[in-house]
């Protein structure tokens, strides 16, 4: 078998957004007359648990507060998409031209990420690419569960027809990594600022940018022959 596609596994592996996202967090708790600011330092350290709204009531919980998670969460959202429509926000290292050789071998390219559908649609509105380059993209109402239980990549395996040994991973975080791995995908851990130094899953490449050549060496489950 030789490979037939490449998912990207969360909207981080296609740009860096954890700054714009933790401020994004800060703006809802001020719009909602809470009393928490979230540092850099501390909002690395939340995001070992993958879903903003657990993380909101996670973090109530330990504060000892009663919120509304959705309703702060929708918020953050709506300032996520403010900030990214003003600030923009570019590919990461090269990102673009891996999606080209994709594209060019026609191979599939799929989106398989936990986040809420506007959030994938804010950042996408942002970048240089769009829903059209993919031809699957997922968001946390694919699956009963989110990540880091593999469910998000069975159901897009089983919607474009692939099996496992057809698929490479690009993942940003340890804990989505291990969802594919779980999986049973050959991985490539890219992380992104708010993971860097972290330990990956084991048998997971760590790598500081992409390219092309990603495609061709051989990956840990054998599908694509080395060069």
């Amino acid at each position: 078998m030789t490979l037939q596609a490449v998912f990207f596994g969360a909207i981080g592996t296609l740009a860096e957004t954890s700054e714009l996202q933790r401020r994004a967090y800060n703006m809802a708790f001020a719009a909602a007359d809470l009393d928490w600011v979230w540092d850099r330092e501390s909002y690395a350290r939340m995001l070992y648990e993958p879903g903003g709204k657990t993380r909101i009531r996670t973090y109530a919980e330990q504060a000892g507060d009663r919120v509304d998670a959705a309703a702060v969460h929708a918020a953050k959202q709506m300032y996520f998409a403010m900030l990214l429509a003003r600030e923009g926000v570019d590919l990461r290292p090269g990102v673009g031209d891996l999606i080209n050789a994709v594209q060019a071998r026609g191979l599939l390219l799929a989106l398989v990420t936990g986040t809420d559908a506007a959030q994938v649609d804010a950042l996408l509105a942002a970048l240089p690419i769009s829903r059209d380059d993919f031809d699957w993209v997922g968001d946390r109402t694919r699956a009963a569960r989110g990540k880091p239980a593999p469910d998000l990549y069975h159901a897009a395996m089983d919607d474009l027809g692939l099996l496992p040994h057809h698929v490479l991973v690009i993942e940003d975080t340890p804990e989505s990594a291990q969802a594919a791995v779980d999986a049973g995908l050959a991985t490539i851990g890219f992380a992104g600022e708010a993971a860097r130094g972290r330990a990956f899953p084991a048998g997971v490449e760590i790598v500081d940018r992409l390219d092309r050549d990603h495609l061709n060496r051989n990956s840990r489950a054998g599908v694509i022959a080395a060069e």
